[in-house]
């Protein structure tokens, strides 16, 4: 039997390309599993549901590697996880058959290659940050202004509002209110 896991990070990108691979390849819609969340995630329901219908035998086509694992350690225990299932994987981007000993191999390098290119990202990402605080930027939301949350907090206290009408007029939200609303109970409490 054939099947087609494809998966991508995030609900805004698009399964076609890995759809069309899977309909090129002539595995029927009901054997393709797609599914929309980060590979990062140790458990996928997609993944998990493939896991468990696959057996001796059966081919898996994935688009890339990148889309069945992130990290190497996770990519090598699925390998490993079919390769005892006796299920072969066939990775079209890197032109990988894992039923052969280079198969093999080349999925251990590619892995080891992928780990070492997200590890680069999450550097230069961190290091990009660091070099923007130092030019006095901090990234994140911009605090709202102190008129906002006091309008805000008049209409808390006039009691004539619920919290999401509030925050919907004032465009400030319920985490900036509640905690406006703490640290005045807070000064309060303290000139006591």
């Amino acid at each position: 039997m054939k099947y087609g896991y494809g998966r991508v990070s995030t609900q805004e990108q698009d399964l076609a390309r890995q759809e069309d691979l899977f309909n090129s390849k002539g595995i029927d819609k009901r054997y393709q599993f797609m599914e929309k969340m980060t590979g990062t995630k140790a458990s996928r329901p997609q993944l998990d549901r493939l896991k468990d219908e696959v057996r001796e035998g059966d081919i898996i086509y994935i688009e890339s590697l990148s889309r069945l694992g992130r990290s190497t350690k996770d990519l090598l225990a699925l390998i490993e996880f079919f390769e005892d299932k006796k299920v072969t994987l066939i990775s079209a981007k890197e032109s990988i058959d894992t039923s052969s000993a280079m198969g093999k191999l080349m999925t251990q390098f590619i892995c080891i290659l992928s780990e070492f290119e997200r590890s680069l990202i999450v550097e230069r990402t961190k290091e990009g940050l660091k070099a923007a605080r130092a030019r006095g930027r901090t990234g994140g939301r911009k605090p709202k202004s102190q008129k906002d949350i006091k309008i805000a907090l008049s209409m808390y206290d006039s009691q004539e509002f619920s919290i999401s009408e509030i925050c919907k007029r004032t465009n400030v939200s319920q985490g900036t209110l509640y905690k406006a609303i703490n640290e005045r109970k807070n000064k309060n409490a303290e000139s006591l």
